[in-house]
């Protein structure tokens, strides 16, 4: 084992207050849909609830501003630098915030161990933050050559560069089939093959470039974005993660709480979409929002990110 790699797992046995170190100051994170988050949470001095993707902190930030005094924030992230980044953005609020590395999907596990009880709301940001996006090392960005990583929580086994250079063609094609919607995924699959040894994320950027066929490239989104959402999917276990949580979240939810999802791709939209549906039909909630909420043109113009974002909203009754 590097010794890189060991000090990671001697550094996530302690609490993030104690592994807050000095704080990268990369890029400050801007969160979506701030205004209509706040709105639709029924924000009010004293009331719980849980950012199940925690982030730099900008929303936990603007939450702990309307809960206080009296409230809670229980804040959720599987990466490390993240915690770091949020622990500080939210030191002034320390004696009302409680962090806690982990996944989502063990959301439940999650709050038994707090021994808090029922929510006022939950909120999951299903994006990556710009904390994620601007720090190349992390193999998330298109734009910005590093290694082919992508794994949210870097002690994860499975990177995206195993993902890339041990599947086989077929394993490789469904993936970025699936997880990307990617019409021209035998053809990328194929090339991928052809080209391994591949190591980092401007090399499988250009592979994708020089397979998907020229008119492609008129459109604003980058040939390579759905190859790379898919395999950040895969490496991270996203779409399942969000199967498990969401039932968690309603069972945490108080009578009149409500749970937020902001997803930025049809994938999870329509996870999101199918279970708030369904939660509703069986009598268990009520869809606040018939249509997802969408970023208003001038969040768009100031925060591009924001373009594919939809926010759901559900309340328990």
């Amino acid at each position: 084992m590097h010794d890189e790699d060991l000090r990671h797992r001697q550094d996530a046995d302690r609490p993030p207050e104690e592994k807050i170190g000095k704080v990268k100051e990369r890029v400050v994170h801007e969160p979506v849909l701030l205004r209509e988050v706040l709105e639709y949470l029924n924000l009010a001095p004293g009331r719980k609830i849980i950012d199940c993707t925690l982030g730099g902190g900008g929303h936990a930030e603007a939450i702990l501003e309307r809960i206080s005094p009296g409230g809670k924030l229980i804040g959720i992230d599987r990466d490390d630098e993240a915690l770091k980044a949020a622990l500080a953005r939210l030191e002034r609020f320390k004696d009302s915030v409680i962090l806690r590395k982990g996944n989502f999907r063990d959301l439940g596990s999650i709050l038994s161990t707090l021994g808090i009880g029922e929510f006022d709301g939950f909120l999951f940001d299903l994006g990556l933050s710009s904390l994620q996006l601007e720090a190349k090392e992390r193999g998330f960005s298109i734009k910005l050559d590093g290694p082919l990583d992508m794994r949210m929580d870097r002690e994860d086994p499975i990177n995206a560069r195993f993902i890339v250079n041990r599947l086989s063609e077929i394993e490789l094609e469904t993936i970025i089939r699936k997880y990307g919607e990617e019409r021209f995924s035998k053809k990328i699959a194929k090339e991928i093959i052809r080209e391994r040894p591949i190591e980092t994320t401007g090399e499988l950027a250009d592979i994708v470039h020089r397979t998907v066929p020229g008119w492609m490239r008129r459109y604003k989104i980058d040939p390579a974005t759905r190859t790379f959402q898919a395999l950040r999917i895969a490496v991270n276990d996203e779409l399942e993660s969000l199967k498990s949580a969401l039932p968690e979240a309603l069972r945490y939810t108080k009578k009149g709480g409500r749970i937020c999802v902001i997803a930025y791709h049809s994938l999870e939209d329509r996870i999101v979409k199918n279970a708030f549906r369904d939660y509703a039909k069986a009598g268990k909630a009520v869809l606040v929002t018939k249509k997802p909420i969408i970023a208003a043109r001038q969040e768009v113009i100031d925060n591009p990110r924001s373009r594919s974002a939809k926010l759901r909203v559900l309340e328990r009754v």
